[in-house]
């Protein structure tokens, strides 16, 4: 059915002469039929007169029947809706009508008309009816002509402001509620009046007249009235007030927003920052977060640590803003926090120490003391002697109090109320939780940074053989921490040993496990040893490292814990050693890239090296491989990470970029080194990258002294000689004595001890270095002589007069080294 024709239906009406006549006595009992009752009922008039109108209805309506005559004594008549039984028991839905019939003198008669509801849809109401109805409805209604003046609007209406009824006639809406959006709802009244389509749930948001502090919701239904013509005659609407519902929805959608803005880094001054970044100025119009100094740091939060002697708490402005005030210069999102000092007594004060929120519907600046520190907010409201409302919640989590954050509303906005209090403290719980968070972060971050800093070297040792720089890049950005590690080793002889290596993993455990291979590697390097055996030692140490981790029984042969070595460690080292006299390199490798050599001449390429199994693993023994370079070539030592990004489809081409990065040219090594990485390495690898540089030096040849020896000791005084000669060539001779010392206990020991010729070196660099080379293969031992031994003390007495010693082994021998400083005799 159409829209007309539910027209046509609304306006028929209960005619008189479609009803169905019936007369009853007073008792109810039907005294007269008719053919039309005969008809509807389907009893024929011997049948019918005489039975009670209870009879003619179902069992549910007969019931009603005594209460229906009752009220129509009282009131002369009544009409309603009944259920008809006909005499096939079918149920017939009618509508009846019952008055008065009485003659005068005689008793009580009563007349009931019958309309089937089958054939009349309704009954026309009166106008008091309708009146009633529409007056007295909670829903806002009014009636606007085709000019959308007023014609007519219920008492209703007058809640949501504009004046009583009588007072709109003849006005538009823009003139009953100025400041209201009446374009927008006029809009919607000319549409429906150009289409004849209602317009349902159409809302609008706005502040009215009645209430300008405070703005409200209401959902409006616009249709159209025709005449009989089907000519339009005005609109009637109705309006609901859902401000209550709107407002929800706006504490829902301020929830979301905050879920998804608060909390994106772990970062303590912008997590507050975004705090006031999303509640400005859809709940506040100004806002800011004060957290404790300790929090800021990553430390515990105290909230007693925070106060002076007066009472005052000092605090840190992490977070802030104003819905048009500019944010101060220099301040940024996560700028450095401004010190703030609230009063004693002051409301954040107490809610510092409670806990507990607080609030003022209204505060005049000048109320308090501790309200002059209001405007610190910029452009705060209350600035200029107005009213502010005032809200103040404890920024918590876990348990703990971590600051306060400050809102606040102009005299011009709708004060603070008990839903906003609840709705301030659920923002702040979030950001509270986010806020401990990059807390907790920030303290494990720097705690992390702390044992990367004390596991790689803070700055490489000041040496003469090469000039180096280094490069790390952790895959892991938030902690910083990785498994790769560089290192320079000052060895004897102006020798350097440099190191690269890595731990496969990330983190903390990989960091540790780097760490001890470190150790590891520098006190093998002071053992002297060539790189293979370097090598060879420290695969050992990860394979009982392993074993032991895994609580392996100390019967477990070697396979067994080089097995479970390569499965905890995954390790690899790169070991080299230049001397600088010479310019020999000699190096090994365990798992692990070969370097790349840039020489002088330009020529750029990787070194022929033999590679080792990873450490831990088991497998063939390390070997060295040795070449010999000229001064000024590049050494390049890198962790694996160094190719592994830029989408490199085979090892050779990332090898040949990393043959072109090395060609850039740079004012620097640091920044040479700096620029391969960059060129080769993402800002966020996925793993770890380190790579040290190393420039080679060459000793020049007058600053080395050598001297072929006979195994007689008459050499050891043309030793001493010659020694005290170079030295005061060098203007050394301050070390004349000491050095003399040395050599003869040096020189005389090879001579006793030893086979085969013997050689004198003394090299200057940053120390004064003594070499004595001889044949023999056993090492000589400190001894501690008693008073009545004869020899014993050549040793002794070198250990004490020089800075450090030891000894050196090589194929065909071995070499005794003392070292002094230049400074003078001793340490």
């Amino acid at each position: 059915m159409g829209s007309h024709d539910l027209d046509d239906v609304a306006r028929r009406r209960f005619d008189v002469a479609d009803a169905v006549p019936l007369l009853l006595d007073a008792r109810g009992v039907v005294t007269s039929w008719t053919r039309d009752a005969e008809r509807l009922f389907g009893y024929g008039a011997a049948e019918a007169v005489g039975r009670n109108l209870a009879g003619l209805l179902t069992v549910g309506d007969a019931a009603r029947v005594p209460d229906v005559l009752e009220r129509c004594r009282r009131s002369g008549g009544w009409a309603g809706l009944l259920s008809a039984r006909r005499k096939d028991r079918q149920p017939v839905p009618v509508m009846a009508r019952i008055t008065s019939a009485d003659e005068p003198g005689g008793s009580w008669r009563w007349l009931v008309l019958v309309n089937e509801m089958g054939e009349a849809h309704g009954w026309s109401m009166s106008r008091d009816v309708l009146e009633q109805m529409v007056a007295g409805s909670p829903i806002g209604i009014a009636i606007v002509d085709t000019d959308l003046r007023f014609v007519w609007s219920n008492t209703a209406l007058t809640r949501f402001g504009g004046g009583a009824p009588d007072s709109r006639l003849g006005l538009r809406l823009a003139d009953v509620q100025p400041g209201f959006d009446a374009e927008a709802v006029e809009a919607q009244m000319r549409q429906v009046l150009e289409t004849g389509e209602p317009v349902v749930g159409y809302e609008h948001v706005g502040r009215l007249r009645a209430a300008p502090l405070r703005e409200t919701a209401h959902m409006l239904s616009f249709t159209r009235l025709d005449d009989d013509h089907r000519q339009p005659m005005g609109v009637y609407y109705t309006v609901v007030d859902i401000t209550d519902r709107h407002r929800a929805r706006q504490r829902l959608a301020l929830l979301d927003r905050a879920g998804r803005h608060i909390g994106r880094s772990l970062d303590i001054a912008r997590t507050a920052q975004e705090l006031a970044e999303v509640v400005v100025p859809g709940f506040a119009d100004a806002v800011a977060v004060d957290l404790l100094e300790s929090v800021l740091r990553g430390a515990e939060p105290v909230v007693g640590g925070a106060a002076r002697p007066d009472g005052a708490m000092v605090l840190r402005r992490a977070g802030r803003r104003a819905a048009d005030g500019p944010r101060p210069d220099g301040e940024t999102e996560s700028g450095p926090a401004a010190v703030v000092a609230h009063r004693a007594g002051s409301p954040a004060v107490r809610s510092l120490v409670t806990g507990r929120a607080w609030w003022a519907e209204r505060l005049w600046p000048d109320a308090a003391d501790w309200s002059r520190d209001l405007p610190l907010l910029g452009a705060a409201p209350g600035a200029g002697g107005e009213p502010a409302s005032v809200l103040i919640v404890p920024v918590r989590a876990r348990g703990a109090t971590l600051g306060v954050a400050t809102f606040l509303r102009r005299a011009t906005q709708e004060p603070f109320c008990e839903d906003d209090v609840t709705l301030a403290e659920d923002l702040v719980s979030r950001a509270g939780v986010c806020v401990d968070n990059a807390r907790r972060y920030t303290r494990e971050r720097d705690a992390a940074l702390v044992l990367q800093r004390s596991l790689l070297p803070h700055r490489l040792p000041e040496q003469e053989a090469v000039e180096v720089a280094a490069c790390y890049r952790p895959a892991d950005e938030l902690t910083g921490l990785g498994g790769d590690w560089y290192d320079l080793i000052p060895l004897s002889g102006a020798r350097v040993a440099l190191v690269v290596g890595e731990v496969q993993g990330h983190g903390i455990d990989a960091a540790a496990a780097m760490g001890r291979l470190r150790t590891a590697v520098r006190t093998l390097a002071a053992l002297e040893l060539p790189p293979d055996e370097v090598l060879a030692h420290l695969d050992d140490q990860v394979a009982r490292t392993a074993q032991e981790d895994a609580g392996g029984d100390a019967g477990e042969d070697a396979a067994a814990a080089a097995e479970g070595g390569a499965r905890a460690v995954e390790a690899g080292c790169l070991y080299v050693v230049y001397d600088p006299v010479d310019g020999r390199c000699v190096m090994a490798a365990a798992g692990h890239p070969a370097p790349a050599v840039a020489l002088p001449d330009g020529t750029t390429a990787f070194v022929d090296l033999p590679q080792g199994p990873p450490l831990g693993a088991g497998g063939p023994p390390f070997e060295s491989a040795e070449l010999l370079l000229p001064e000024g070539s590049t050494l390049a030592l890198h962790t694996d990470g160094l190719l592994a990004h830029g989408g490199r489809e085979t090892p050779d081409a990332a090898r040949e970029q990393l043959v072109r990065a090395l060609k850039a040219q740079a004012e620097s090594l640091d920044l040479r080194c700096r620029t391969v990485v960059d060129l080769l390495v993402p800002d966020h690898p996925h793993d770890d990258v380190a790579l040290l540089m190393a420039r080679t030096r060459r000793l020049p040849p007058d600053r080395v002294a050598q001297w072929e020896l006979p195994a007689d000791p008459a050499a050891v005084a043309k030793a001493r000689k010659a020694a005290a000669r170079r030295l005061a060539e060098w203007d050394l001779a301050e070390l004349s004595f000491t050095t003399e010392l040395v050599v003869s206990e040096l020189v005389t020991n090879a001579i006793r001890y030893a086979d085969g010729p013997i050689r004198l070196r003394l090299i200057r660099e940053r120390t004064l270095v003594c070499e004595v080379h001889d044949g023999g293969a056993t090492a000589p031992h400190l001894r501690h002589p008693r008073t009545t031994d004869e020899g014993g003390r050549g040793l002794l007495l070198v250990s004490q007069m020089t800075r450090r010693w030891g000894t050196r082994f090589l194929p065909d021998g071995k070499i005794i080294w003392a070292e002094q400083s230049l400074s003078g005799p001793g340490v």
